[in-house]
């Protein structure tokens, strides 16, 4: 199982004070991740949100090579190097985590599905 690709949808509400300091890590992300060869050649899409209050939220699409690839980035050190700074730049709202990772698979649907 370990060839399939798996998409993940990264969510991550970030402290409304930190977002320069995030957006540079966020920059360095899916590069980092490339570059051990952890994801497919598409670019992650990356795009921003506010809350209600204006509190910022980023969400980043890109997908892992395969899913050995998605597990096995947290056993390197550059990568460790991106995230754990990450998040300690966000913060949980509204009852939902800091940060949000749901791996998801893409489903294609014929006409009339």
């Amino acid at each position: 199982m370990a060839k399939a690709s798996l998409t993940v949808i990264c969510t991550y509400r970030v402290k409304k004070a930190k977002e320069r300091d995030f957006r540079r890590l966020l920059h360095r992300h899916w590069p980092t991740l490339h570059r051990l060869g952890l994801t497919t050649e598409e670019p992650s899409r990356i795009y921003r949100g506010e809350h209600e209050r204006g509190d910022p939220y980023f969400v980043e699409i890109f997908t892992w090579k395969n899913t050995h690839a998605a597990r096995r980035a947290h056993e390197y050190p550059e990568v460790a190097a991106v995230w754990e700074p990450m998040e300690g730049l966000c913060e949980g709202r509204a009852g939902r985590p800091a940060m949000e990772f749901p791996h998801v698979k893409r489903l294609r649907l014929g006409r009339g599905a």
